[in-house]
């Protein structure tokens, strides 16, 4: 399952996809993927370079 993160107040969901309003903020925003793709951050699977 894929990480995201709100661009408007960091929020943080796993889902399949972003939804079209944050569950926090209740704004139309940008959801970024952090997901982990590296090796560096595989241990607890959000890369915290992203946002």
């Amino acid at each position: 399952m894929t990480s995201w993160k709100c661009s408007q107040c960091g929020y943080m969901l796993e889902a399949d996809i972003p939804p079209d309003e944050c569950p926090s903020c209740k704004k139309r925003c940008e959801f970024l993927d952090n997901t982990c793709y590296t090796p560096d951050c595989s241990a607890d699977g959000i890369d915290k370079r992203i946002g």
